[in-house]
């Protein structure tokens, strides 16, 4: 094996590694809310927020992580990210309240932002080449889609054997593992040390995704008539227009909107919201039924999650090869068919 070899495997395994901890819990909690509900007497409301305060952070911060890693080096933020990450983990395993479970995730989430923009930026930095590029990427990919899918079944025998604070415990020492493999890695110089942070976009993002999600969650409870539902979706609008005239308007926006006018990219963004619409909400309620309504125990609801899995599974590691005999087109459109 040659050093280029060994160091590329070794930027593979550290970045695969993290992907799979990070996507995991975006579905294993899932498993464990009646068992959370159980511990802090919550509602569904606060269930939502363990879940949504994790992936609300995630998606608000992603943007700035990755231009983090560009102005300060992939592997530095990357580092932090992944150490936060583990940080983050073990405070959500000993929390005492919902609202401190609710702050963890969303310390969580910050670690994700940071770590998973840079990993890509450490993958393309290690193969130079296109076809190994494109490889590498399918490899991380593919583990993250795994880790989705196996999400509740993992949560499920986790949190049986051991509690459910052990589905966060769990990501204290897989982190700390990839931390050790990226110190292996050798730095590399920053891409864009000028660049300059969008603060103003992403503080408007923070507040009209935060305030969008919070009227979803709180309206039922509160009455969609509510002033409060009312102000929330004042404050989202205001919100999202600030964002816009800001990303049309900055030297470095956080998001260029020139890349909203590429069919391409807004197609295959439209995709995957679409999709990680559909799926994620598909967890959290089919978990939320299957342990309130029906009484199953957390493995029994993971082991009920398994001919999904097992699909989610086979899907990440044929669609490649049938999107190189049948084209990318076609194979989206036979998945959102099926």
């Amino acid at each position: 094996m040659t050093p280029n070899t060994r160091y590329q495997r070794q930027v593979l395994l550290a970045t695969s590694l993290s992907y799979v901890v990070v996507i995991l819990d975006t579905s294993i909690v899932n498993v464990a809310v009646e068992s959370i509900s159980r511990t802090f007497g919550s509602g569904i409301s606060g269930l939502q927020w363990v879940i949504n305060a994790y992936t609300l952070t995630f998606a608000s911060l992603l943007l700035t992580g990755g231009l983090l890693g560009d102005r300060f080096g992939a592997k530095k933020i990357y580092a932090v990210g992944l150490g936060l990450f583990a940080l983050a983990s073990a405070l959500c395993g000993l929390a005492t309240d919902l609202p401190e479970l609710v702050g963890a995730r969303v310390l969580q989430g910050l670690g994700a932002a940071l770590l998973v923009p840079c990993s890509l930026m450490l993958i393309n930095s290690a193969y130079p080449q296109t076809h190994q590029r494109a490889g590498a990427i399918g490899v991380w990919a593919g583990c993250g889609g795994i880790a989705m899918a196996a999400g509740p079944l993992v949560g499920g025998v986790l949190i049986e054997l051991f509690g459910w604070r052990s589905i966060f415990m769990i990501n204290v020492p897989i982190a700390l593992v990839g931390v050790w493999l990226t110190s292996r890695i050798p730095s590399s110089a920053p891409l864009a040390p000028d660049r300059h942070l969008d603060i103003t976009g992403q503080f408007a993002a923070i507040i009209a995704l935060a305030t969008s999600v919070a009227v979803l969650i709180e309206g039922a409870k509160l009455g969609w008539n509510s002033e409060w539902v009312y102000a929330g979706v004042f404050v989202a609008c205001i919100a999202w227009c600030v964002f816009f005239v800001t990303e049309s308007r900055h030297k470095d926006p956080m998001l260029p909107l020139q890349y909203l006018r590429n069919p391409v990219f807004s197609g295959a963004t439209l995709l995957s919201l679409v999709s990680a619409l559909v799926f994620y909400g598909l967890f959290f309620l089919l978990s939320v039924y299957f342990q309130t309504e029906r009484g199953w125990s957390p493995l029994d609801t993971g082991l009920a999650f398994l001919p999904l899995t097992a699909m989610v599974t086979l899907g990440s590691f044929t669609c490649g090869r049938l999107t190189r005999a049948y084209g990318a087109r076609a194979v989206l459109c036979a998945g959102f068919g099926l």
